[in-house]
């Protein structure tokens, strides 16, 4: 099958859409599929199609924008006229388009325009978006409203809708969008992430100088809604009992200023180690070197950082929001604490440090949970849903309504 992905972030993004389309594109070219990319360029003017690996990319035009950092969007004027050119060029069976952005719309407009079958995956929710639609100067909540009146207005125009988790699905159909929303898990490489057996954790922690001693781990952008100011504030509460306590933050973004204030403020300078951002090839070696993972953030879809965790066998702390109650079950694989409530949250991470056995029976759990969010059983489900949507489109090009009911109904119980 011939498959174009369209991604309103790809490489060098970093973030949890741009990882899963990543992911989802390998995996699909490896079961042999023909996969093509359609993605912003790193500079002004559009490339001609590369081979990148065993993907054919499209990169379009494309300009900065003030926020996020380092995030760039394809300007709207031609870009109709691009996507349908890129389309007749490429002749994909499918279109899947990872976000209801700009690049994304109008590929599912222009595979309507073509009468080319068009599946649409929200990874979004309006939290991801507030701080760059700032300039609008509207309400919060009149920007959420915006937000989600857009999403239902673009990704009617896709004949089937996924979502991340059966939170992320109930989420959207909530708001508007046609359903039903289908709960298709980001999938994980359970190869690659994995227990730690060969000392990779410790040989991490060397290359970057992190001293021995029970380690906190926080992985991901330091953006507003990831309330990493909140970890630094609870290690302060658990080095009253743990006093060796450290806390290694893995990432970037426009929250960092404020997440580095708040261990000043603490005194905690000795104890924290920022790292940036790394290269994908130690992410593995991350979560092997902590103790227990950590996720603040109340915007999650799904989470694949708490995913990567649960899969090297660590106990997870996260807060009890968004789709993080779908992978972190309270008492087994480790705890939730209400938004905000850092001694909790600080009361939590000592439990674990302070029962090593306690821990691993939650590692272990991790793993069980994760065996329900692997990779190939991902694949499994985009295949047939890209199999349903071509059969509900005629040799005519005239659209029919496809009938979602059968798909993947037991993903609602997931």
């Amino acid at each position: 099958m011939r498959v174009l992905i369209g991604a309103d972030t790809w490489t060098p993004n970093v973030n949890g859409a741009c990882y899963a389309a990543r992911r989802l594109a390998a995996g699909l070219a490896e079961r042999g599929h023909e996969v093509h990319v359609a993605a912003p360029s790193v500079g002004f003017r559009s490339r001609p199609a590369e081979q990148v690996g065993p993907i054919t990319e499209h990169r379009i035009r494309s300009v900065p924008v003030p926020r996020p950092t380092g995030f760039r969007i394809c300007p709207p004027p031609g870009l109709r006229q691009t996507a349908r050119a890129v389309l007749r060029r490429v002749r994909p069976d499918v279109v899947h388009v990872q976000s209801h952005m700009i690049l994304g719309r109008m590929l599912l407009t222009a595979a309507q325009d073509l009468g080319i079958p068009a599946v649409a995956t929200t990874h979004m929710i309006p939290d991801n978006i507030l701080p760059a639609i700032s300039f609008l100067h509207l309400p919060p909540s009149q920007l959420k409203r915006l937000f989600w009146w857009d999403a239902t207005r673009v990704l009617r125009r896709a004949g089937i809708v996924t979502a991340p988790t059966p939170h992320a699905a109930t989420l959207a159909e909530t708001h508007g969008v046609p359903g039903p929303v289908l709960p298709v898990s980001n999938g994980l490489d359970t190869a690659r992430f994995r227990p730690d057996t060969s000392g990779r954790g410790a040989a991490f922690r060397a290359r970057h100088g992190v001293p021995d001693g029970p380690l906190l781990g926080v992985v991901g952008r330091l953006d507003h809604e990831k309330h990493v100011d909140e970890i630094v504030r609870a290690l302060a509460v658990v080095r009253r009992t743990v006093t060796d306590a450290r806390l290694l933050v893995v990432g970037e973004g426009d929250d960092e200023n404020r997440v580095r204030a708040t261990v000043r403020g603490c005194d905690l300078g000795d104890a924290v180690t920022f790292t940036g951002r790394l290269p994908d090839d130690e992410l593995a070696d991350i979560y092997a070197a902590v103790d227990v993972f950590l996720n603040a953030g109340t915007a999650e879809l799904q989470s694949l950082v708490t995913l990567e965790a649960m899969a090297t066998a660590r106990p997870v702390v996260a807060v009890d929001a968004g789709a993080l109650p779908h992978l972190v079950r309270h008492g087994e694989n480790g705890f939730r604490y209400p938004h905000g409530d850092v001694d909790t949250l600080a009361r939590r991470v000592v439990q674990v440090l302070t029962d090593p056995a306690a821990a691993a029976r939650m590692g272990d759990a991790g793993l069980r949970i994760v065996a329900e969010h692997t990779m190939p059983a991902t694949l499994d489900a985009f295949e047939a849903i890209y199999a349903a949507q071509r059969a509900t489109v005629l040799p005519d090009t005239r659209r029919r309504a496809p009938d979602r009911t059968g798909l993947l109904r037991t993903g609602r119980d997931g």
